[in-house]
């Protein structure tokens, strides 16, 4: 369970499909517009000074603050997905000895009313986090991944010609 991200916890409440695959080293990911754009959302965070990623063990935190572990995101199409990315880093600091509380930052709100959630990890969340972490654990390890549903985010995806092509 040690090797699970935060892109493959966030990956599995998007889409079972996509989190085997990119666990099983099949990337797709490179050719994605959606990806690059966030990648340099990140990096423009970085030069404005921002953003101060933080890396520990194998997740990347994007802001640690006094009181919060904040997550940017550029859109909250999937808020549950990111909620538990966070649930992940919270789990991983407190491992280290730190607690802090959860702060999701979305640039571009579109479902949400709100740009900022707060989540916080307790010990209902953790237990259930244990839980999700050994289902991931149990899908990355199948010979082959699960067969795609089709939603209607997936003509986005990096993976949909692989899925549905």
């Amino acid at each position: 369970m040690n090797q699970i991200t935060g892109t493959l916890i966030n990956y599995y409440f998007h889409c079972k499909t996509q989190c085997w695959l990119h666990a099983n080293r099949i990337n797709l990911e490179d050719n994605s517009e959606d990806v690059r754009i966030g990648k340099i959302l990140h990096e423009l965070a970085e030069e404005k000074g921002k953003k101060t990623e933080v890396a520990i063990d194998n997740i990347k935190i994007d802001k640690l603050t006094k009181e919060y572990l904040v997550e940017s995101k550029k859109s909250d199409s999937d808020p549950e997905a990111v909620k538990w990315q966070v649930l992940l880093y919270l789990y991983k600091l407190k491992q280290k000895g730190v607690v802090k509380k959860g702060k999701i930052e979305f640039t571009e709100k579109r479902k949400q009313s709100k740009k900022v959630h707060y989540v916080e990890l307790d010990e209902v969340n953790e237990k259930e986090l244990l839980e999700v972490l050994q289902k991931i654990s149990d899908l990355i390890d199948l010979p082959k991944p699960p067969e795609p549903k089709f939603e209607k985010h997936c003509k986005k995806c990096a993976y949909y010609e692989y899925c549905f092509i």
